[in-house]
């Protein structure tokens, strides 16, 4: 096995008495798609935040690449790209614009031949110099992923990309996901789509009132429940956890 991209071990977060992360360790190996599943309020976001730099842990210590994310958090900082579950832009910008100021803010060189070729990418080259409020959602979360990629991150985080498009949509972004890791990028993604995972995921990790129940490959986990499907498996797992009857 590859050595790990990241490397989060006993991870706790605590807001004030409430503990949003309990004691979790998790290593993500170079050139996989691990799916990180759970129910709302699980923590998938607060880990992802944490290690990103969005939030410090309350205890633990998170590495991406063997680099402190606290204390190298500069380095660690341009190694990963961040899609996030909101659609957020600015509507005075067109994407061209708004990936050439991403790359000034990840410390990289702004070129307009870069952000054209990320447009081309991601089929948003004829609405390169529009205004970015006219574009549909759907083009708004294409944006958000090509802003991520701008400084080329080693290890990108897929947070909810999916959530309320279409599913044409859907499974172009699913084919742009494929392609990435094809070409070496490492990928964290936290979707409610369980057909996404099973599709896409090379390892699954579910996580629930802050704790890591599971984490597996996903052609073991679904051997190891005879065929049955990932979501039977997912509902069971959680039922299971909150005391409840898995029938």
């Amino acid at each position: 096995m590859k050595p790990p991209v990241l490397r989060c071990r006993h991870v706790a977060k605590r807001y004030g008495k409430f503990t949003a992360l309990r004691d979790v360790s998790l290593e993500v190996y170079e050139g996989e798609i691990f799916a990180l599943l759970g129910p709302n309020g699980a923590g998938k976001s607060t880990l992802i935040h944490c290690i990103t730099g969005l939030a410090k842990q309350s205890e633990g210590s998170i590495e991406v690449l063997g680099f402190d994310t606290v204390t190298d958090f500069r380095t660690t900082r341009r190694l990963v790209g961040l899609v996030p579950q909101e659609i957020n832009y600015d509507p005075f910008f067109t994407p061209v614009e708004s990936l050439m100021i991403q790359m000034g803010l990840m410390g990289v060189e702004p070129s307009r031949e870069r952000a054209v070729s990320l447009l081309k990418t991601f089929s948003l080259d004829e609405k390169r110099d529009a205004y970015t409020r006219t574009l549909s959602g759907g083009m708004k979360r294409r944006l958000l992923v090509a802003k991520a990629l701008v400084h080329a991150p080693r290890l990108v985080f897929l947070d909810e990309p999916t959530a309320g498009v279409d599913v044409e949509l859907r499974r172009e972004l699913w084919q742009e996901v494929e392609e990435l890791r094809a070409a070496g990028t490492t990928i964290v993604l936290t979707t409610h789509y369980i057909e996404e995972a099973e599709k896409l995921a090379d390892r699954i990790g579910i996580l629930h009132k802050g704790e890591l129940l599971l984490v597996e490959s996903r052609e073991s986990l679904l051997q190891r429940h005879g065929g049955r499907s990932l979501e039977e498996i997912y509902l069971e797992l959680i039922r299971t956890a909150d005391g409840r009857n898995a029938a």
